[in-house]
């Protein structure tokens, strides 16, 4: 009798323990979360909405969360209690308690509430995206063409008459008056996803189906997102960058955007290589023979901070290892690589340079 009281206080004890390391843990997580709401806002933070639809599904996600956390604590608190009221007494005679077979009560009660629930849940659900999707397009709202290939995004203003490639620039919306941004998405070849958690919700990109959706940033920064959808090899590294910049700094970089490409006489031989070689295929650079719509529009390529969608900044030595072996940076990447000798690598890096 004694070896089996031992046991059981080593069981309690160690069950001790264990809940102490479980409340060491808590409070170091809710210390770490405090340490990180100190920061800087993440590009990613879903809870940190800067956009009209971003707020809308982040306050029915909070009241979502809510009933959630409501229903969470109705039924652990009648567990507990049911635990703790009807627990094994010392004083228990152990006959079985009276059994109680069906109750109209409970049956409806367990049965009509859920229903209610759900139907709320289906109500606000619905009205958050009837008030997205259904809202009206301002005439001053800047249109943009998304469209989704493997693994890059290329960008269209067709008003504005320009074209780049996997980073978006967007202007900031004022509340007093409202600049939306209204997008088509487009895909290429397969199914992708536009997701950029600070500006709205999920949008897929599905061949010969175009779908839409818009965003009214209020804050001036870079949002990042991802290709949401399995969409091959580098789905991982197709990635989202939206600059959202005052109108000023938009109107400017649009400027910038529609000049042709650079020419510079001294660095010729960079570009007749380019242009013997299979890159006139893929790419455009606009007032020269390169008229490729299967790769990214490369007219302003140097004045984008990242290439291959994100997946290396935007520097001479990256550039030289992409253009020498893409697939080596990433792999499965559409772009093969052309076999260049080193002066000839040296020369279409060089040309790549001067395209701002």
């Amino acid at each position: 009798m004694s070896d089996r009281r031992s046991v059981m206080n080593d069981r309690v004890v160690q069950s001790l323990g264990a809940w102490k390391k479980l409340v060491v843990l808590f409070g170091a997580a809710l210390t770490a979360s405090a340490q990180s709401s100190l920061r800087e806002v993440s590009p990613t933070n879903i809870f940190a909405p800067a956009s009209t639809p971003a707020h809308s599904i982040f306050d029915l996600s909070m009241f979502v969360l809510m009933v959630s956390a409501a229903i969470f604590v109705v039924v652990f608190g009648l567990l507990l209690y049911a635990v703790v009221k009807f627990r094994k007494q010392r004083t228990s005679d152990s006959r079985e308690p009276a059994q109680v077979y069906g109750s109209s009560q409970l049956e409806l009660a367990w049965t009509v509430i859920p229903i209610l629930i759900v139907v709320v849940l289906f109500l606000a659900t619905a009205r958050v995206i009837a008030s997205i999707q259904d809202a009206p397009k301002p005439s001053n709202a800047i249109e943009v063409t998304v469209i989704g290939h493997q693994f890059w995004w290329e960008y269209r203003y067709p008003s504005l008459k320009v074209v780049t490639a996997n980073e978006l620039h967007l202007p900031v919306s004022d509340p007093a008056r409202p600049t939306p941004s209204f997008l088509t998405l487009l895909s290429a070849d397969t199914d992708h996803s536009f997701w950029v958690p600070r500006l709205g919700g999920k949008t897929d990109l599905i061949p010969n189906h175009p779908n839409s959706m818009w965003m009214d940033p209020t804050e001036p920064g870079l949002y990042l997102g991802q290709c949401a959808q399995y969409c091959g090899t580098q789905h991982a590294k197709m990635l989202l960058r939206v600059y959202v910049q005052t109108r000023a700094d938009f109107d400017k970089w649009v400027e910038e955007q529609r000049r042709p490409a650079a020419v510079n006489t001294t660095i010729s031989e960079g570009q007749r290589v380019f242009e013997k070689t299979a890159c006139v295929n893929c790419h455009t650079i606009s007032g020269t023979l390169a008229k490729g719509r299967f790769g990214p529009d490369l007219t302003h390529l140097m004045s984008r901070e990242t290439i291959g969608s994100g997946a290396l900044p935007n520097t001479p030595q990256n550039m030289r290892q992409w253009i020498q072996d893409p697939n080596f940076i990433k792999p499965g990447s559409k772009m093969p690589a052309m076999g260049l000798n080193e002066s000839e690598l040296t020369a279409v890096t060089e040309y790549m340079e001067t395209l701002r």
